[in-house]
């Protein structure tokens, strides 16, 4: 099985469903003509996104913990899949219930997406892209993005 395929398909995945919500916000800023106006949930995804960049180009570029078991010699901690599709799913997740009522579906869209992680976890592994610590690491970093944006979201709904 080509898993180091397999996980870069969910990575792009990801990206197009992150897209459905930057048009989402797109569509309310020009609706609504102004910024200010747009639903601080879609406002807020950045700041993780950001986040996840600056993590990326710190661990590639300046601080290369760990090399790839394949002998490249490319950086490999933390593992940018996993830390991508994780962010981005999780900041999904905890967003769902907002844009979708049916409780049914959002629990599915949630364990399906619990399940796509656990593929690029496994698969960046057993591709020999990532060392098991790389794609924990890429995990821990994941759950800090969507923790800060969740205490973000919580505070502002609640002001």
């Amino acid at each position: 099985m080509k898993w180091d395929l397999i996980s870069d398909i969910i990575l792009l995945a990801s990206f197009a469903i992150l897209g459905v919500f930057v048009v989402l916000g797109l569509y309310q800023l020009i609706t609504r003509k102004s910024l200010l106006k747009v639903d601080h949930r879609l406002l807020w995804m950045i700041l993780p996104l950001a986040l996840m960049a600056i993590t990326y180009v710190i661990f590639d570029k300046f601080l290369v913990l760990n090399t790839r078991p394949n002998g490249s010699g490319e950086a490999s901690f933390p593992s940018t899949h996993v830390m991508v599709v994780s962010t981005i799913f999780l900041i999904i997740v905890l967003n769902l219930p907002h844009y979708i009522k049916s409780k049914t579906a959002w629990i599915v869209i949630d364990i399906a997406m619990l399940l796509l992680i656990v593929l690029v976890c496994v698969g960046r592994v057993l591709s020999e892209m990532h060392w098991l610590s790389d794609v924990l690491g890429g995990l821990v970093f994941a759950i800090i993005f969507a923790v800060i944006y969740y205490l973000i979201i919580r505070r502002k709904s609640n002001a």
